[in-house]
């Protein structure tokens, strides 16, 4: 029976297989067989056939381990005791000197690996497309807001190029977050690899050539949950972020906006009672799942404070946590790629739409122009503005009051150019989109 969402309707194959039991299985059975290889090497057990657990687990369905569970009432030693019945002489030495989460955070690490290899080849494509979004509509001048009002002028490049720039420093987080937390955690019951005497230096190293994985560098009976957070926190950042660009669209999508606009298939419904109705239901579902995101935070960090060298409390809300955390990520970067490719650029309306504004947004430039070249203090220039703003709505039918003090019809029309007061918009782009180039470690070729 189907009962959680990510079952049926979000997250993509790939991802459910990375977090599906049978894989967590196939992972804990190569952590035990990492442990078993470095357990011969070293010379504490006999030289037996490690590999038997990988054989083992092919075998294993999931719900001999749940009746084992129930039995034992632990899930790692119900784990073991499965294996350990289809196994040899290596099943004598099963999970000798380790603790449950020696195993059980040392796959959450192999699980973070393999499902941030994945969210990484999502954010690539997004930041070439985005990229040449930027590169295209570069010259594309429209109007910039700020809290909602007009402002200067921008392109819509430039508005496309600070979410090339903000998406791309969430993948520089996200490599940097995942030096700290991808690693081998392999210390036994409170850290201190005592069950293994003067060797567990040496065990730890093979488990960790083994696995791939460099090792904490020193740990409790659990990894530190600082690093979890930390984890947890980023992809929610890198979800708002995704939020911000669809909270975008659905703006610029009202009806009396009109400039950018999701486009519906052929035959798509809009609204079940209203024909006329099309929706940014792409954009609504990014920002939807990012409330969710945001909330599994919270209980990420409530796992840091553990009773001394841990207690249980992290592990029933971990089991919640970090596969939705990364299944909702994987629907959000799925849904924002698809976005992209449907997004309608109306640049009539945008056109429409900064020649409604006239030169009003432009005040800025005006200010500016009668500081440096009339001589005006900048306060009293501003107040100057302000007020013929506020006094006639135009700035063209100001000249007629004390704004025409200052400036003549023909120097009020050249400062009236939304084109040419974009400031280094164009470079901008290009650093921007550097900057990507450097955290993808590859060019954006459009």
């Amino acid at each position: 029976m189907e009962v959680c969402v990510f079952e049926w309707r979000y997250g993509s194959e790939e991802m459910r297989r990375i977090w599906s039991r049978k894989r967590r299985l196939e992972l804990m059975a190569e952590v035990e067989r990492a442990l078993l290889k470095a357990l011969v090497e070293v010379g504490m057990i006999p030289k037996v056939n490690y590999d038997e657990v990988r054989e083992a687990v092919k075998e294993l369905d999931p719900s001999e381990v749940d009746e084992l569970e129930k039995e034992l009432g632990h899930d790692i030693m119900a784990f073991t005791e499965a294996l350990r019945r289809r196994m040899g002489e290596a099943g004598k030495y099963l999970h000798l000197g380790a603790t449950s989460y020696d195993i059980v955070d040392t796959v959450w690490a192999l699980q973070f690996r393999e499902a941030l290899k994945l969210i990484y080849s999502y954010l690539e494509d997004i930041l070439i497309q985005l990229s040449c979004m930027a590169r295209k509509y570069k010259d594309l001048v429209m109007l910039g807001r700020t809290h909602g009002q007009w402002a200067v002028p921008i392109t819509l490049g430039f508005k496309f190029a600070n979410y090339v720039y903000e998406i791309a420093r969430s993948y520089e987080r996200l490599k940097e977050t995942e030096e700290r937390v991808v690693r081998l955690k392999m210390a036994g019951a409170v850290g201190t690899m005592a069950a293994w005497g003067d060797k567990g230096l040496e065990i730890e190293r093979i488990v960790s050539e083994e696995l791939g994985l460099k090792p904490h560098e020193i740990s409790t009976q659990i990894a530190p949950r600082d690093g979890f957070a930390e984890l947890m926190s980023n992809l929610a950042i890198l979800s708002s972020v995704l939020d911000r660009f669809a909270l975008e669209v659905r703006e610029l999508s009202r009806p009396e906006i009109g400039e950018l606009v999701e486009g519906v298939a052929k035959g798509q419904v809009g609204s079940s009672t209203m024909p006329h109705k099309a929706n940014p239901i792409t954009a609504e579902k990014i920002s939807g799942l990012a409330k969710v995101a945001r909330s599994f935070v919270i209980g990420e960090m409530e796992n840091i404070p553990l009773w001394h060298e841990r207690d249980l409390t992290n592990s029933s809300s971990e089991r919640i946590i970090i596969p939705h955390q990364f299944l909702t990520l994987d629907e959000q970067l799925r849904s924002f790629k698809k976005l992209l490719k449907k997004l309608l650029v109306n640049e009539e309306r945008i056109k429409e739409n900064l020649e409604k504004v006239k030169c009003l947004n432009l005040a800025e430039r005006i200010m500016v122009y009668l500081t440096l070249q009339k001589g005006l203090a900048r306060n009293d220039a501003h107040k100057l503005v302000m007020k013929a703003v506020r006094e006639y709505g135009d700035l063209e039918k100001a000249l007629e009051g004390e704004l025409g003090k200052y400036l003549s019809e023909e120097e009020l029309a050249v400062l009236c150019s939304q084109k040419t007061y974009l400031g280094q918009a164009d470079k901008l782009i290009e650093r921007a989109i550097a900057y990507a180039e450097g955290v993808m470690g590859r060019k954006v070729e459009c």
